[in-house]
């Protein structure tokens, strides 16, 4: 049994108001020549197939025209909703999918069986279980109590979805248990999830899960299977040093800083990458796939003539490369950007974002009036506004605390009422 583990394509997304459709569709027509070239029995999207959950209608359509080919190669889909995902829009054409031989698992529910599935192989055969573990909500899984303190609510969140996988763990392996005597063969169970785990590294594109309280869960609480497929982290990684434990990461960048150290003439390879998982009767084989590169991106550190001397390398690109520019010791300067356009002319290339370095210098009330409010994430600005407050002695660290958590609850309630905002009746994104 051959699985794809991939996550977060965003689908709709819009960069600095760049639109990724042809990335996207690039992505997609590469990953259906993977499925050919590697016989693969299945896929999971591990979480945040759209951006929002008010897709504009390409996405949607991008959407369905993939589940419909990946069909035609006879290849099963799991679709596990994300906290950027509608699931009352996942779970319209739940049921027509289905016919397509795609499970789509919008939400956590207390009907447990339909979050365990057992998927076949190209020849039809149980080939491996499937704990189905989409974003949880905190109503899905846990109801708080008048007066729980935060570490309270904390604590019981991360007990209750440990719960869940347990419960889901244990059907798993009755499943297990019943296919055995009826195919003589002991089927490998894989789980997936879309949070935060303990210790990973995050990237600007990714914004903070925090379930109730809950900001990350612990990597041993989850329960013992053979593969555990995450999403909502955008840099591909190990969790806590097991092998079977991954992130697959999002396959195209989504924000400048997912892209560190990847040379625009290494033949347009990236950082990214979907996860290849094959059990055999005995054997389990874990291998990532690297995902080209489709839409060349830099992030350019320096001086004004040090930026000079690093866009020379751009000079013979055959396709618009997008730029990121940390301007640094000049960011003093008031006519910042019409310098950076003068010195980028002559190249094909295009500043999508360019940020002034935080120097000790630009910590002044000077320097942050040049600074935009495009330029700083909504915890920047909070932090400056806090660091101008003066906080001397136990209870007043206390009451600091308290605003920051207010602080963090306001901006989750904003994000989480965002990503469930329904799509009206035909509205397209604009």
């Amino acid at each position: 049994m051959k699985i794809l583990h991939t996550s977060d394509w965003h689908l709709g997304q819009n960069f600095f108001t760049k639109n990724r459709k042809e990335e996207h569709q690039a992505f997609i027509d590469w990953l259906l020549d993977v499925v050919l070239k590697h016989d693969i029995d299945a896929i999971i999207i591990a979480g945040d197939v759209f951006d929002t959950g008010a897709p504009p209608s390409y996405a949607r359509e991008m959407y369905n025209q993939f589940i419909v080919k990946i069909n035609q190669l006879g290849v099963t889909l799991v679709v596990l909703g994300g906290n950027h995902d509608s699931v009352s829009m996942l779970n319209e054409s739940k049921q027509l999918l289905a016919c397509l031989n795609t499970y789509v698992i919008a939400n956590t529910s207390e009907e447990l069986t339909d979050q365990v599935l057992v998927l076949n192989d190209r020849q039809g055969q149980p080939g491996v279980i499937i704990c189905a573990v989409p974003f949880i909500r905190p109503r899905d899984v846990v109801q708080s109590s008048a007066g729980d303190s935060s570490i309270d609510k904390n604590q019981a969140l991360g007990a209750a979805i440990k719960r869940h996988y347990e419960k889901l763990h244990q059907l798993a392996l009755t499943t297990q248990a019943r296919l055995q005597q009826e195919t003589n063969k002991t089927l490998p169970i894989v789980a997936t999830g879309h949070l935060t785990a303990l210790g990973v590294t995050s990237s600007e594109s990714v914004r903070d899960i925090y379930i109730g309280s809950l900001e990350a869960f612990d990597a041993k609480a989850f329960p013992p299977v053979d593969y555990i497929a995450l999403g909502h982290i955008h840099r591909p990684q190990i969790v806590a040093k097991s092998d079977s434990i991954r992130y697959s990461g999002s396959p195209i960048p989504l924000s400048f800083d997912e892209i560190k150290g990847v040379s625009i003439n290494d033949e347009s390879m990236s950082n990214k990458q979907i996860v290849l998982i094959e059990f055999t009767d005995q054997n389990k084989r874990i291998e990532p796939i690297s995902v080209p590169l489709f839409q060349p991106m830099a992030t350019l550190k320096g001086t004004l003539e040090s930026l000079e001397q690093q866009l020379q390398q751009f000079e013979h690109c055959p396709q618009t490369v997008w730029l990121c520019i940390h301007v640094e010791h000049d960011d003093y300067l008031s006519d910042l950007q019409s310098r950076i356009q003068a010195i980028t002319e002559g190249y094909n290339v295009e500043v999508l974002q360019l940020r002034r370095s935080r120097t000790q210098q630009s910590q002044s009330l000077t320097q942050q009036s040049k600074e935009t409010l495009a330029e700083l994430t909504p915890y920047e600005v909070f932090n400056k506004r806090l660091s101008i407050e003066h906080f001397e002695g136990e209870q007043a660290e206390l009451r600091k605390q308290r605003i920051s958590e207010q602080f963090q609850q306001i901006v989750m309630k904003l994000e989480n009422d965002m990503t469930e905002t329904e799509p009206k009746p035909n509205e397209d994104s604009k």
